[in-house]
């Protein structure tokens, strides 16, 4: 099963496992041009800090300005998790402080709206102060005149009894998030509430374009929303642990199918937690490996093909697949 479909000590147990931040930087080009030979830098391990040898970390979100860090770690020796705040400082980034708004309950999975003025996170926490822990829901704090907010929870159109996870939020308002409802189309979908009217609407799951009947999570939307990159675990082109999988938007603005990425980027272990930063130049990626998997996959080079082309701004050879069988 994939990570969020674990009981709640199962999933923090295998976030003890070690697990890494990859990147791919690519070279920049005019958003109005088109360049079919572009190659990738290298893939390397990003671990701001060196955090990977301090804390037990995983999903994390980067300003639009690519100037403030925030991720998720696990306390060690215990399942309590938090959201901390790294700042950038030179080349490197500032020792992590934890987070304004976390700390006192399980938070985790922080991600920017794209004007940057709020921060959207999962928390457990109450829905009053001093009453009992709820399920995970989705919440965020906004800033007003350079002040941010205490935390507030998305509202009970998109927080339910069950778990809300993920969330990615675009341009437009709409959120996209990870939960397993009843209406499911497989054991875990990805859903999306539109907002419209200045409120969010009901939520309702992605087509079967990306959503299938075993698990779908962790996805990362574009701002633009004509991108979404999420993991899949048991489909019939999985390596084995849980994969990352890429669809875009026809004319119609309907999701393409969605096309499983190649190795390396895929691999035997879970790779999950996708994240193209607001400036288009670099994409991020976790993978969950055994030590010996560590050491054929802390650097690889890979050959991919690049579309900078209007709103369409990364694009990979695997989208060109797309494009070639529509």
């Amino acid at each position: 099963m994939p990570l969020y479909t674990y009981t709640y000590a199962m999933k923090i147990k295998l976030l003890l496992t070690t697990t890494l931040f990859f990147q791919f930087s690519f070279a920049q080009k005019d958003n109005q041009t088109i360049n079919k030979e572009v190659h990738a830098d290298t893939a390397s391990v990003f671990s701001p800090a060196k955090l990977t040898e301090k804390y037990s970390v995983r999903d994390m979100a980067i300003s639009p300005a690519g100037d403030e860090l925030f991720f998720t770690v696990l306390a060690q020796g215990s399942y309590f998790m938090s959201i901390v705040h790294c700042k950038k400082k030179g080349a490197g980034w500032t020792e992590p402080e934890m987070a304004f708004f976390s700390g006192q309950y399980s938070d985790l999975e922080p991600a920017y709206s794209p004007d940057g003025k709020k921060i959207f996170f999962v928390s457990n926490r109450p829905l009053k102060k001093g009453g009992a822990l709820k399920d995970f829901d989705i919440w965020y704090v906004e800033n007003k005149s350079g002040q941010w907010s205490e935390p507030q929870s998305a509202g009970t159109v998109i927080n339910s009894e069950a778990d809300e996870f993920y969330p990615a939020v675009t341009k437009s308002g709409n959120i996209y998030y990870t939960a397993a409802y009843p209406d499911a189309k497989g054991k875990e979908d990805i859903y999306v509430s539109e907002w419209k009217d200045g409120a969010w609407q009901k939520p309702y799951s992605l087509s079967d374009s990306v959503n299938s009947k075993t698990y779908e999570f962790n996805a990362y939307v574009s701002p633009d929303e004509d991108i979404i990159l999420f993991s899949s675990q048991g489909r019939e082109d999985d390596m084995g642990g849980g994969d990352l999988y890429i669809s875009v938007k026809d004319k119609n603005n309907n999701w393409r199918k969605a096309v499983h990425l190649p190795a390396p980027v895929n691999s035997p272990g879970l790779d999950y937690c996708p994240f193209i930063s607001f400036d288009k130049k670099t994409f991020y990626f976790r993978k969950l490996m055994n030590n010996k998997l560590q050491k054929v996959l802390h650097i690889f080079h890979h050959y991919i093909e690049i579309y900078f082309h209007l709103h369409h701004v990364l694009r990979w050879e695997v989208v060109l697949k797309i494009w070639k069988e529509s």
